[in-house]
């Protein structure tokens, strides 16, 4: 059989495909949220809603315009656009007026996104503000200056230069097929605004520490004026804290902890704070837990919550929806998937490829779900054939060298370009999701998609985190380097291969079930078909048999491919549209 055919599986239509409706209804609200949890001001000003949009060619003329609707990208439904796929020689151009009926002038403004895909020059009231790349991360702009009493215009003109460039990608392909999904562009995340003080606390870095029974925070300020104050309506929470200024910008406080319960899957205990710094005030939470890696009583190299052995059992979540792609339509859909995910029993997520809203790691922080989060693959075309396909079936070619120049032809790593971007951007990645209590581990790379210089970059990331543990290439192409052996097993017999470090099957299992009238493409993927439920669930609890029997031989950590059906892709335990649950 050819690697067509054995990555391939075309599913029929079947009667009586629903095993279980769960009659999902997601509402758009718009998104009116405030989008950044561990850093939540009074003062908001939320712009999701209508902007105007337009799509010029290379040559500069218009393709399509219109109103949209932010922040769904226009290649969505939910944009309300034309659902035309941006072209990296094409420029989509947003405008958005908003008014102010009066400038502060003891205070500051700032212009925040969520998230742009990918290059986005920002400008207000014909004034340019900057441009930001990185279609993954965050960023703002500071327009106290640039605004005045009454209308305001603000201008994001978007290139999306997908595979072409090296910038991060994740799953999207302009030849959307099998598990690559449809591209999608501009802004995809929530835009808003904020006033603050002259003085004011700019970004925040949260570490608890269990072993010392505090927590400390590294607060970066525009200005040192002021004392850092950190208050709890839990009377018995704080004993005490410390405060540094180690730098012009930075205070570092230290605080001593009193009566608190740490943070596990079971038991997700989740502390919330108000921090003070002169006139600026928020609210933030922060967990107590620590993830690492240690051996059992049996000398077995495990991955660990709370210096104790904890076998992580996940699922693998692209985050993908079909009338809005990575846009979660709402507040409640991003917390369906989770809550849906810890009801088949994992304890765990892999989020693959993709980085999401803030307020979906909030929901896996107090819900109680751990996430091991992919630095999003970036880089130019791949040969899947080398570096997917073949390694899949022959596991000695996956041992090639991560710096010979051809290999890196085929993963699209090439050029000095794309690798720093790959730099900018693990860097921004880490640092926007260092204080998420729930991540548990980072992986660098997946399946050799934008790979190069594992064991240096691996050296690296942890100049930006020393506190949780790194799978540094998940499934092949390892270079010998990470704190875990991560493999990728879909055509072979699942076993653990004991060794020095604890040993994880970060992906497995894949097979595909058709669920009629619940689908988005006529051809469908997936590695095992199945045309009946209960089939399905007989292979699952098969599956989970195996995994179960592997824990006691040494298995740290799985994850199940995959959480719902993308597109073409029929291996979901719930379909693409949340309405049916495939499995009890």
């Amino acid at each position: 059989m050819d690697f067509k055919s054995m990555l391939h599986a075309i599913s029929r239509p079947r009667k009586n495909a629903v095993s279980y409706d769960l009659f999902t209804d997601f509402k758009y609200t718009g998104l009116q949220e405030y989008p950044r949890p561990q850093l939540q001001r009074k003062s908001y000003i939320n712009l999701n809603g209508k902007w105007d949009y337009r799509i010029l060619s290379g040559q500069g003329q218009v393709i399509c315009s219109g109103p949209i609707e932010v922040p769904f990208s226009p290649e969505t439904s939910l944009s309300g656009t034309v659902q035309h796929v941006l072209l990296p020689e094409e420029t989509l151009e947003y405008t958005k007026v908003f008014t102010l009926e009066k400038v502060k002038k003891s205070k500051n403004l700032f212009l925040h996104f969520g998230a742009v895909d990918q290059v986005a020059h920002v400008s207000i009231n014909g004034i340019s503000l900057g441009t930001h790349e990185g279609g993954y991360t965050s960023f703002s702009f500071d327009i106290t200056e640039y605004v005045v009493e009454g209308a305001n215009e603000i201008k994001v003109k978007v290139r999306d230069y997908t595979d072409k460039v090296g910038y991060a990608r994740g799953k999207q392909c302009l030849d959307p097929h099998g598990m690559w999904y449809t591209a999608q562009s501009g802004i995809w995340q929530t835009v808003w605004m904020e006033w603050v003080p002259k003085a004011y606390v700019t970004n925040m870095k949260i570490t608890p520490d269990i072993d010392r029974n505090r927590v400390d925070f590294i607060f970066k300020v525009s200005e040192m004026k002021g004392q850092i104050v950190v208050s709890s309506s839990n009377q018995d929470l704080i004993k005490g804290y410390s405060v540094d200024k180690i730098s012009d910008d930075h205070i570092y406080a230290h605080i001593e902890l009193d009566k608190y319960k740490l943070w596990t899957p079971e038991e997700p205990n989740i502390y919330f704070v108000n921090v003070e710094y002169g006139k600026d005030s928020f609210s933030t939470y922060f967990t107590m837990r620590h993830f690492g890696v240690d051996v059992d009583e049996n000398d077995i190299p495990r991955l660990t919550l709370n210096h104790k052995p904890y076998f992580m059992n996940g699922v693998l979540d692209q985050g993908y929806y079909p009338e809005s792609l990575m846009t979660p339509p709402s507040d409640d859909a991003m917390i369906f998937d989770i809550e849906t995910i810890k009801s088949l029993g994992f304890n765990m997520i892999r989020k693959h490829c993709k980085l999401e809203p803030m307020r979906w790691y909030f929901h896996c922080d107090r819900i109680g779900m751990i996430v091991w989060q992919d630095i999003v693959n970036g880089g130019t075309e791949y040969n899947m054939n080398m570096i997917c396909n073949i390694p899949t079936l022959v596991r000695p070619f996956g041992n090639t060298k991560d710096k010979n120049k051809i290999f890196l032809k085929f993963t699209g790593r090439n050029t000095e370009k794309s690798k720093e971007l790959w730099r900018m951007e693990c860097r921004d990645m880490m640092k926007q999701l260092y204080s998420v209590p729930c991540i548990g581990q980072w992986c660098l790379f997946n399946e050799g998609w934008g790979q190069f210089d594992a064991k240096s970059n691996l050296e690296f990331a942890k100049k930006f985190d020393t506190t949780r543990p790194f799978d540094a290439a998940s499934g092949w192409f390892h270079e010998g380097c990470g704190d875990v052996y991560s493999e990728h097993l879909y055509f072979e017999e699942l076993r653990v291969k004991k060794g020095a470090r604890p040993y994880v099957i970060s992906e497995y299992g894949g097979p595909s079930l058709k669920v009629g009238g619940h689908v988005k493409k006529d051809f469908l993927y997936g590695y095992k078909r199945f045309s009946q439920p209960k089939d399905l669930q007989a292979y699952y609890d098969k599956l989970m048999a195996k995994i179960k029997s592997l824990k006691e031989e040494g298995l740290a950590g799985a994850v199940y491919t995959q959480a719902t059906d993308v597109e073409e892709e029929v291996n979901g335990l719930i379909t693409y549209d949340r309405k049916v649950q495939k499995l009890y």
